[in-house]
């Protein structure tokens, strides 16, 4: 059965793709994530999501608009940051689901234990109804470490926040 996986980089794939191919999916990656900043981290993450999906045999659409004011002029507007982030997100994944006739959509967000599952899994129910596809909640947490260490096995690019400048100036500004 297909499913749409959002993809937000390729070491945090390499888990979710293994599970859903496990659980008998296979998932078609879509990559959509305006909120990457700066533009040079958004490119390199394309490209590392690129040569892990030639590894792993893994179909892969890309949609490299950088909609960087969009996605600041949203997350200014909500008092969580990361609700407007998933909602951008998830959104766009839903009606790309629906626009290419899959019926069901999840995110690798859920593999970090940085994110806010219970949020993710709201704002991905809400986007599914309004779409018509259903977003499928998985915990992939539990594989986490095993996609940190296949990730630097492979030699792919490990980005050292979550991608925002928010979460970047949060995770360097406490070094100081």
């Amino acid at each position: 059965m297909r499913i749409l996986l959002h993809v937000c980089c390729g070491p945090c794939a390499i888990y979710p793709v293994k599970f859903l191919r496990q659980s008998g999916y296979e998932p078609l990656a879509y990559f959509f994530n305006p909120n990457i900043h700066p533009y040079r981290e958004f490119s390199r993450r394309i490209e590392t999501l690129r040569e892990y999906s030639t590894l792993a045999g893994l179909e892969l659409v890309i949609d490299d608009r950088y909609l960087l004011e969009d996605f600041l002029a949203a997350a200014m507007r909500e008092t969580n940051r990361c609700l407007a982030c998933y909602r951008m997100r998830l959104e766009q994944a839903a009606s790309y689901a629906a626009e290419t006739g899959l019926t069901r959509f999840t995110t690798t967000l859920l593999v970090s234990p940085y994110q806010q599952h219970e949020l993710i899994r709201k704002v991905g129910e809400e986007a599914g109804a309004r779409y018509g596809v259903a977003f499928e909640y998985f915990d992939f947490r539990p594989g986490w470490p095993e996609g940190v260490v296949e990730s630097r096995a492979l030699n792919l690019y490990r980005q050292p926040y979550c991608g925002c400048i928010f979460s970047e100036r949060d995770r360097y500004l406490k070094k100081r």
